[in-house]
């Protein structure tokens, strides 16, 4: 019976801080804490996880910055809008945010996937940034979730007075304006558990070049590689 108690005070304390967060996180306290639970819970830890609200506030998102983007950069054609909006909602950069709002501190995740590091991987935090956006929606409408996004997200709109460009994008178009072969991406490696994964990515510009770097998913990997790459070109 004690030790039934203890478990009960420590899980209402943990509530407790959850909700003393959620609070500052959002402006207000939620009217039910179960789905921010949810939105924070790893596949590893329940079946009942952060997956399909992160289903749902991915589109969220793409929507508040898309709309964002629209009203801010009014001389912008629609290529330009698209390279900010893809350098807005990476997984990185939700990831970015998650560690700014401290979203680490309240993560549940199994044993192993705190061992192999999920805690700080940017598929997990990014994952999960879309869910809280999710359950935030659902609870508090479209509005307040472009005030949080807006908000959560800050700065990033404006920077840079041009859109940026994708080091993708830029090798593909330096191998055309220099007529050289495409662009060819190839995995060297790949390692760790699947909610963890680690990709090594060599590219390569037909014989002349080529540059290897790591990433948290293929995309991440890739994109590393052809900046490694354009920096060997200069």
């Amino acid at each position: 019976m004690v030790q039934r108690g203890a478990v009960a005070e420590d899980r209402g304390r943990v509530l407790s801080d959850l909700a003393h967060w959620l609070t500052e996180t959002f402006g207000r306290r939620p009217a039910d804490l179960a789905p921010y639970e949810r939105a924070l819970t790893h596949g590893s830890q329940a079946a009942a996880n952060y997956e399909r609200l992160e289903f749902l506030g991915d589109r969220v998102l793409g929507l508040i910055v898309a709309e964002w983007l629209y009203e801010t950069f009014a001389g912008d054609a629609e290529g330009q809008l698209s390279k900010r909006f893809n350098a807005l909602v990476t997984g990185a950069v939700c990831a970015d945010v998650a560690r700014e709002l401290g979203v680490r501190d309240h993560l549940k995740l199994g044993k192993q996937a705190r061992d192999d590091g999920a805690s700080d991987s940017d598929n997990v935090l990014g994952d999960v940034m879309e869910a809280l956006i999710g359950a935030w929606y659902r609870e508090a409408g479209l509005d307040a979730a472009r005030m949080f996004v807006r908000q959560a997200w800050g700065d990033r709109v404006k920077a840079g007075a041009k859109a940026p460009q994708h080091p993708k994008s830029q090798l593909q178009e330096w191998a055309a304006a220099h007529n050289r072969k495409p662009p060819e991406y190839r995995i060297v490696e790949r390692t760790g558990p699947g909610h963890a994964p680690r990709f090594t990515i060599a590219v390569s510009v037909g014989k002349l070049a080529e540059a290897t770097a790591e990433g948290t998913s293929k995309q991440e990997a890739e994109t590393a590689a052809a900046k490694a790459l354009l920096e060997k070109l200069g």
